[in-house]
């Protein structure tokens, strides 16, 4: 056993330092010179960006554990950051035990599955693609203020019976914690069919997902929302093939017009589109010649009206018709 003493005007620390414990020695040596004026850590110092960097080890972990505890999985993958993040995180936890899972149906944005077997490649997980059939379903088509519940419920049923056949476990989505406050009636949907949520069980929010996406390099980091083609359609207007393929149209025109991905072409009753862009390009879209030029190309691809939300983007917003009794927000454990 050694002994040692650090001092500061009348202020004297003394150690006793273990051979088999060196942890508990540095412990006691950060303590004890934290308590002395003038005395400086050898130590490197506790910086906010040291914390948040342990903070988003931690919460890996937790990620990688939890799919670690599930055995093997199959992941709905859509390409968004939240699908993304749940894939790598499997591959690295199960491996060969995990694989990605695309459906394909017109509601698919144009891009959006030559992405997916792209994120796929890169992070190196076997990738499935199936073809689902919500298109053909009068509940859905009618566009009530649940249609992703008939959405999901064709997804996670085909994946129930693909399981087997892969030999796999499990389905997990990507949904996060921050997902629990918005309309989801899809997550009634994965409750119904035991699919579990490894981002909600991990306690992972959107900002958490973001961040672990930009540590792993993922591409789509900072990739904006792109949920299906059809919720850009108001309840009760019906969800049609062409309908969905003209709003895709719209929204690729718009995007290679203002340099931005985060907008949205909303579609009302009476073919009537409402444009929503974030509000630094409201006023742009607002005028000449870049408003006549919009409107005359909407109105090629099919719409009798063209109107610009002055409101700007808004995720969701057609949700705000919603009664807040219909709102289904909470997440049920499996």
């Amino acid at each position: 056993m050694e002994h040692g003493s650090i001092s500061s005007g009348n202020r004297i620390g003394w150690i006793e330092c273990f051979d088999d414990d060196p942890h508990e020695v540095a412990t006691i040596q950060t303590q004890l010179l934290s308590d002395v004026v003038g005395i400086i850590p050898m130590s490197s110092p506790i910086t906010a960006e040291s914390e948040a960097d342990d903070s988003l080890a931690m919460k890996r972990e937790r990620l990688l554990s939890v799919l670690r505890s599930y055995g093997s999985v199959a992941v709905a993958f859509s390409a968004g950051v939240d699908s993304t993040v749940v894939a790598k995180a499997a591959q690295i936890a199960l491996g060969d035990r995990a694989i990605a899972l695309t459906a394909v149906s017109p509601s698919l944005a144009a891009g959006e599955l030559d992405e997916a077997k792209s994120l796929a490649a890169l992070i190196g997980i076997r990738h499935e693609i199936v073809e689902t059939t919500e298109f053909q379903n009068t509940d859905y088509l009618r566009n009530p203020t649940n249609r992703c519940y008939f959405c999901k419920t064709e997804l996670y049923s085909q994946a129930e019976r693909l399981l087997p056949r892969w030999g796999l476990a499990v389905l997990v989505n990507g949904a996060n914690l921050d997902d629990r406050g918005d309309h989801r009636p899809g997550m009634v949907a994965a409750t119904e069919h035991q699919v579990r949520s490894p981002l909600i069980e991990a306690e992972l929010t959107k900002a958490d997902v973001r961040q672990l996406a930009r540590a792993w390099e993922l591409p789509v980091w900072d990739k904006p929302a792109m949920p299906c083609l059809s919720s850009r359609i108001a309840y009760g207007v019906e969800v049609t093939a062409e309908r969905v393929r003209r709003i895709d149209a719209a929204e690729q025109f718009l995007r290679e017009q203002l340099g931005t991905g985060e907008l949205r072409v909303r579609l009302e009753a009476n073919e009537l589109a409402r444009v929503e862009v974030p509000l630094e390009f409201v006023a742009t879209l607002a005028a000449a010649p870049q408003r006549k030029l919009v409107a005359e190309k909407l109105r090629s691809l099919g719409f009798r009206c063209v109107t610009l939300d002055l409101e700007g983007f808004r995720s969701g917003s057609l949700n705000a018709v919603i009664p807040p009794e219909d709102l289904l927000v909470q997440w049920r454990p499996v």
